[in-house]
């Protein structure tokens, strides 16, 4: 077993009964790839006293019972999980295509997008459709993707009053990240687009079409395809 930990990992007690872990200071793929494989760690192997883990950007929170377990207790017993991140190959991402309809009622910001960018919405669409995105991790609401990948020229401030509903499946740009919303929720990304897929099913086993780590790709639809889709996937 390794004495040290990989480097750029750090410790704070977040509460009386949590602690953070951080991984880097920067949003990075390698960074996201160590969160990934003690994620996988832990499922493998629970800590003891560990309740809840909540990953983010570039750390990730482990709530514990305090009435057991003190930080340090906690912070002892991840060291072996976390000494073995570069002993740990992680498995092909799973592939995920998004079909979008863009611009029109589907993307009701994607002209002031393009405006304030100085392009054309085409040009928004083009280089939208042409990255491909990581899944971080999930959360604001079930099924919320946070994708990093964005190109920087799409790079785009929230909308300074946010929207008091959002259409469920719209695809949006929200600073230097881009997402699509699982079901009708306020929010204050620019829409671009809109998907017919259902994201988020509490019904199944696997609710989420989302898992962390998962590549996805944004593929350009008509408004056909979009109906057809759609009473495909939302009866």
């Amino acid at each position: 077993m390794k004495d040290l930990l990989p480097a750029n990992i750090r410790f704070q007690p977040a509460s009386d009964q949590s602690l953070l872990i951080y991984f880097g200071d920067t949003i990075s793929l390698p960074t996201h790839q160590k969160i990934v494989k003690f994620l996988k760690l832990l499922e493998s192997s629970p800590v003891p006293g560990v309740l809840n883990v909540q990953p983010a950007y570039t750390s990730v929170q482990l709530k514990f019972d305090a009435l057991r377990f003190t930080h340090a207790e906690i912070e002892s017993a991840v060291r072996e999980p976390l000494a073995q991140l570069d002993d740990l190959a992680l498995p092909a991402p799973r592939q995920k295509e998004i079909p979008v309809c863009y611009g029109r009622d589907f993307g009701p910001d994607l002209q002031e997008v393009a405006s304030l960018h100085g392009i054309s919405a085409e040009e928004v669409i083009h280089l939208h459709s042409s990255a491909t995105y990581t899944v971080y991790f999930l959360g604001f609401v079930p099924g919320f993707a946070y994708l990093g990948g964005l190109p920087d020229k799409l790079a785009t401030p929230r909308l300074p009053t946010p929207r008091k509903q959002v259409p469920v499946g719209s695809v949006a740009i929200g600073g230097n990240q881009t997402g699509v919303y699982p079901t009708e929720t306020p929010g204050g990304w620019r829409l671009i687009g809109r998907t017919p897929l259902k994201l988020f099913d509490a019904s199944t086993a696997h609710a989420s079409f989302f898992e962390i780590g998962d590549e996805v790709r944004f593929v350009p639809a008509s408004a056909d395809k979009f109906a057809r889709l759609e009473a495909k996937w939302r009866r």
